[in-house]
Protein backbone atom coordinates (compact mmCIF):
# COMPACT_ATOMS: atom_id res chain seq x y z
CA UNK A 1 0.00 0.00 0.00
CA UNK A 2 1.31 3.44 -0.91
CA UNK A 3 2.16 6.02 1.70
CA UNK A 4 -0.24 8.94 1.95
CA UNK A 5 1.35 12.33 1.44
CA UNK A 6 -0.78 15.21 2.68
CA UNK A 7 -1.57 17.73 -0.06
CA UNK A 8 -0.41 15.56 -2.98
CA UNK A 9 -3.80 14.33 -4.23
CA UNK A 10 -5.02 15.50 -7.65
CA UNK A 11 -8.41 17.10 -7.00
CA UNK A 12 -9.17 18.57 -10.44
CA UNK A 13 -12.01 16.13 -11.11
CA UNK A 14 -13.62 16.83 -7.74
CA UNK A 15 -13.29 20.58 -8.29
CA UNK A 16 -14.93 20.36 -11.74
CA UNK A 17 -17.76 18.27 -10.29
CA UNK A 18 -18.29 20.75 -7.45
CA UNK A 19 -18.27 23.70 -9.88
CA UNK A 20 -20.88 21.95 -12.02
CA UNK A 21 -23.02 21.24 -8.96
CA UNK A 22 -22.87 24.86 -7.82
CA UNK A 23 -23.74 26.05 -11.33
CA UNK A 24 -26.72 23.65 -11.48
CA UNK A 25 -28.02 24.74 -8.07
CA UNK A 26 -27.63 28.42 -8.98
CA UNK A 27 -29.55 28.04 -12.25
CA UNK A 28 -32.20 25.92 -10.54
CA UNK A 29 -32.68 28.62 -7.91
CA UNK A 30 -32.90 31.40 -10.49
CA UNK A 31 -35.42 29.47 -12.58
CA UNK A 32 -37.51 28.60 -9.51
CA UNK A 33 -37.62 32.21 -8.35
CA UNK A 34 -38.52 33.32 -11.88
CA UNK A 35 -41.38 30.81 -12.05
CA UNK A 36 -42.68 31.92 -8.65
CA UNK A 37 -42.59 35.59 -9.69
CA UNK A 38 -44.37 34.73 -12.94
CA UNK A 39 -47.07 32.78 -11.09
CA UNK A 40 -47.48 35.65 -8.65
CA UNK A 41 -47.90 38.18 -11.46
CA UNK A 42 -50.35 36.03 -13.39
CA UNK A 43 -52.51 35.32 -10.35
CA UNK A 44 -52.26 38.83 -8.96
Amino acid sequence: MAEHEHGKMDTTTQEKTFDGFIRMVTWGTVISIGVLIFIGLVNG
